[in-house]
């Protein structure tokens, strides 16, 4: 399994991770998640009031957030017709990831890839609107990141 990335940065001023560095994270997070399918996802950087605008137009939610994930919605036909299943788009403000890091006394780095593994597991269906539902993401994360070589992220010190 492969994840095929198109990243559009947004944003000049706040540090992104490189192209490499999300391929690695996402495909951590598909090979926790089992996921033995190529697909592509795209990842997109932006500004806070961008994530502001898109968070109060599709969650009704008038503020800017970290992650935002919008799961393709393709035909079944056409997806089993393509070589590479197309997962969506994954929206990352930089600015929130570096307040949110440093407020938590968090390695930035370490936010990022959960940041961007949880955006991934969003598109893969997982939610966190019930009780075991939240167990069962972050359970995922926490591994996933482990194996990434990065702390558990719900460790706040």
């Amino acid at each position: 399994m492969n994840a095929t990335i198109d990243i559009s940065t947004e944003c000049d001023d706040h540090w992104t991770p490189a192209q490499n560095q999300c391929e690695d994270w996402l495909d951590g997070g598909l090979r926790t998640a089992k996921e033995d399918r190529n697909c592509s996802i795209s990842v997109r950087f932006v500004e806070i009031s961008t994530s502001q605008a898109l968070n109060d137009a599709y969650r009704g939610k008038n503020s800017a957030t970290n992650v935002l994930s919008f799961p393709a919605d393709f035909p079944p036909l056409l997806k089993d017709q393509l070589d590479c299943f197309p997962l969506g788009d994954i929206v990352i403000c930089p600015g929130i990831v570096e307040q949110e890091a440093m407020r938590q006394g968090k390695e930035l780095a370490a936010h990022w890839a959960h940041l961007m593994i949880h955006g991934l597991f969003h598109l893969l269906g997982y939610a966190h609107d019930s009780d075991s539902a939240a167990e069962k993401m972050e359970n995922l994360e926490i591994k996933a990141l482990e194996r990434l070589g990065f702390p558990n992220p719900y460790l706040v010190v």
